[in-house]
């Protein structure tokens, strides 16, 4: 099926080729992109868009030794390909297989491993550097999505490249605007003209030359921004330092292959501008790219994917209160960075659209405009990842938490997430709001308990967080009627003797299931924030050995809490920890990576038998 892209197992091999078989490749490429996602599931739609980039960046680099650095990571599925690793496809995203992003320890190819966005320029500034230190020769090119450019991030480390003019090229993957046929020609002659040598050198020897007269050195440089303004849209990054080209079709391997060509030769800070299609060369993702940005196994032939659980996710629970609520309370915002679809506030969006904010991806932005709208009267509520929400860690210490503004939350995919990985997992975010003064944490063990503790943290004068796992709950029935739960309280779900498990969140499941086995008594926390100091106490009291369990880090997690609270009510009594051990949890599947970790029922009946021996 794929006769060309058979014999291309590393770009060394793709540089043999000629260049009038690119576009070949390309085709197979996308058709072998299609069949192997379809098979693993994964993301498709900005794979599918960055076909001939990758092709025409490997084509004309030098790589490895060239330095590629690509923004995110999710879009790198052809340049892994390209690399060695088409077979390896197969076992993309699973237990012991590739990753869906780039990862040093994967191939020599990928020069930085990704996850989450807006860092390239940062990492391949730093590459750019390092060879001019060293006296290399060697190319630093950093990728980054038009998506990515939202990012404070990106902006500062233009703003630093161009001052050091360093050999960086930047690549601007721009996939949601078009070039109309009149203009694209144009366009693609002007790309061609300013990245050719003749231009820059005329454009350095100008600035040489008119360097001892510096009022007709600025009159040219305005009068050459004046002229590149009027057909380029580069003016902003020409302020930064960028020798700004484009925009060229980002479909075109002519048009790519000549101007990085030309870009390779040129010395100082180089900005390219290339335009793309998500999901091209596939109808179903060309027609609907956000449900095929990250999908499932599907069908090749109609793009229908397989029918999923009928138990709502956290993720819809979490959307309907939002909904729920802004019907009651006309304060309510919403707020996310980026994560409309993802954190569940598309039906939102639809209803309520002048109080629903994306602010783009911009984590630190989205919480001190949060906070803003707070300090005016507003009731914002924050959609957020446990692992985004780390970007903002200072915005959430300074700007919220230490005014004591009332911000909710909502901190999806908490804990381990499957096939993401380590950069998308959320195992750290008890850990890191639990020192924060003023901050209540909740840890719901089903879809209701989600419910109700998100209205009771709407509720609150101050900062609050409900954090919750990706994927479905337990199938309770989830109850329309809401009401405040009483802040800091958690409750008895099982009672047993000698054993005591005190489970935080998804936890309280495999935990009653130990607890029937081992005649424990099992406590649900709810929070991790105020502690129920009443409850410990009482167990502690009348049990010989307390249990901690929670899908976050150990360290410094709410087991932690537990120990600390034992302590400063001077009980002493046995006590165990479970949870994330301290090491980064590759992916895998969701139930058998919390089998791995000791946090399924049988894990838990383990490490307590462990102990008691």
């Amino acid at each position: 099926m794929y006769p060309l892209l058979d014999t291309i197992n590393s770009p060394d091999e793709l540089r043999q080729l000629d260049r009038k078989d690119l576009r070949e490749l390309a085709e197979q490429l996308r058709m072998f992109l299609i069949d192997s996602v379809s098979k693993t599931g994964g993301h498709l739609s900005s794979n599918l868009g960055v076909v001939e980039l990758t092709i025409a960046l490997h084509y004309v680099f030098n790589t490895p030794d060239d330095r590629l650095v690509w923004d995110v990571g999710h879009q790198t599925y052809p340049h892994k390909i390209l690399t060695g690793r088409r077979k390896a496809m197969q076992n993309l995203r699973k237990p012991s297989g590739i990753a869906g992003f780039p990862r040093r320890n994967e191939s020599a190819y990928d020069t930085f491993g990704t996850g989450h966005s807006s860092t390239s320029i940062s990492a391949a500034l730093g590459m750019a550097i390092a060879a001019q230190l060293t006296g290399s020769e060697r190319r630093a090119v950093a990728i980054i999505g038009d998506g990515a450019m939202t990012a404070g991030m990106a902006f500062e480390a233009l703003n630093n490249a161009g001052a050091m003019d360093a050999n960086l090229l930047v690549v601007l993957n721009d996939n949601d605007m078009s070039i109309s046929p009149n203009v694209g020609a144009l366009q693609h002659y002007l790309a061609k003209l300013l990245s050719g040598r003749f231009y820059d050198s005329v454009r350095r020897s100008g600035e040489k030359m008119l360097g001892v007269m510096p009022p007709v050195l600025e009159f040219a440089k305005r009068a050459e921004e004046h002229v590149k303004g009027m057909v380029t849209p580069g003016t902003l990054f020409e302020e930064f330092g960028f020798n700004y080209i484009g925009p060229i079709d980002g479909h075109d391997l002519d048009v790519l292959v000549t101007t990085l060509n030309n870009i390779r030769h040129l010395k100082g800070p180089q900005f390219l501008h290339v335009v793309t299609q998500k999901g091209r060369g596939y109808e179903p993702a060309e027609d609907n790219p956000g449900k095929f940005h990250g999908v499932g196994k599907f069908d090749p032939a109609n793009g229908y994917e397989a029918p999923k659980s009928s138990t709502k996710t956290y993720t819809q629970v979490f959307g309907d209160w939002l909904v729920d609520m802004a019907a009651k309370d006309e304060r309510l915002i919403g707020i996310t960075p980026a994560m409309s679809d993802g954190s569940g506030l598309n039906a939102f969006a639809e209803a309520y659209p002048k109080r629903f904010f994306d602010v783009g991806i911009a984590e630190q932005h989205a919480l001190t405009f949060a906070a803003g709208m707070a300090c005016d009267g507003m009731k914002p509520v924050v959609a957020i990842y446990s692992t985004f929400l780390q970007r903002a860690y200072d915005q959430l210490i300074h700007d919220i938490a230490l005014q004591n503004l009332p911000v909710v939350f909502a901190i999806d995919r908490a804990g381990l997430v499957g096939a993401d990985g380590p950069t998308h997992a959320g195992s750290f975010d008890i850990s890191y709001m639990r020192c924060i003064p003023n901050l209540i944490i909740m840890t719901p063990s089903d879809e209701n308990e989600c419910r109700q503790m998100l209205y009771t943290a709407y509720m609150q004068n101050g900062p609050t967080a409900v954090r919750y796992p990706r994927g479905g709950g337990t199938g309770v029935e989830i109850k329309s009627e809401m009401h405040a739960l009483p802040i800091g309280k958690g409750e008895i779900r099982r009672q047993g003797k000698k054993i005591a498990i005190l489970a935080f969140g998804s936890m309280l499941k495999p935990a009653l299931e130990a607890g029937e086995q081992l005649n424990a008594t099992v406590a649900n926390m709810r929070f991790v924030k105020p502690l129920d100091i009443a409850l410990i106490t009482e167990l502690a009291a009348s049990h010989d050995l307390l249990v901690t369990v929670e899908e976050n880090a150990v360290m410094g997690g709410a087991g932690a809490a537990v120990i600390e609270a034992l302590q400063h009510i001077n009980q002493k009594i046995a006590t165990l920890s479970l949870g994330l051990s301290d090491t980064f949890i590759e992916h895998g599947v969701h139930e058998t990576m919390l089998a791995n970790c000791g946090l399924d029922a049988q894990g838990i009946i383990a490490a307590i038998e462990k102990i008691l021996t």
